[in-house]
């Protein structure tokens, strides 16, 4: 009977936990606009290592202010904001694969 009981409470454990992949599991004011990953690549926030990020939380971005890097195949990729207004959340990680789509930034859009 140990085995077994030890066994058993992973998996649901596991379900339970929410992926940091997927935005739609945590809640969140509304009106924010997804800032989303144009390709499949590796996520930098900053344009080189040891310099600062190109945006933190709090800053303005415009439609053309540059948020990130997507690295594919050793080609950098610039990341456009797209929107206007004020960064609230950063979920890209630096250095870490992101998937077409993924969402790597939320703005609260000016009015």
């Amino acid at each position: 009977a140990p085995p077994a009981s030890a066994s058993s409470p992973a998996p649901a454990a596991a379900s339970v936990v929410p992926s940091p992949k997927h935005a739609s599991d945590t809640p969140r004011e509304a009106g924010l606009v997804e800032i989303t990953s144009p390709l499949l690549g590796i996520f930098y926030r900053a344009p080189k290592p040891g310099e600062p990020p190109f945006i933190e939380v709090g800053q303005k971005v415009d439609t053309e202010t540059v948020i990130g890097i997507v690295e594919v195949m050793k080609l950098m990729n610039s990341v456009a904001a797209g929107v206007t207004g004020e960064v609230v959340e950063i979920l890209g990680i630096n250095g870490e694969l992101v998937e077409h789509g993924e969402v790597l930034m939320l703005v609260r859009p000016e009015a």
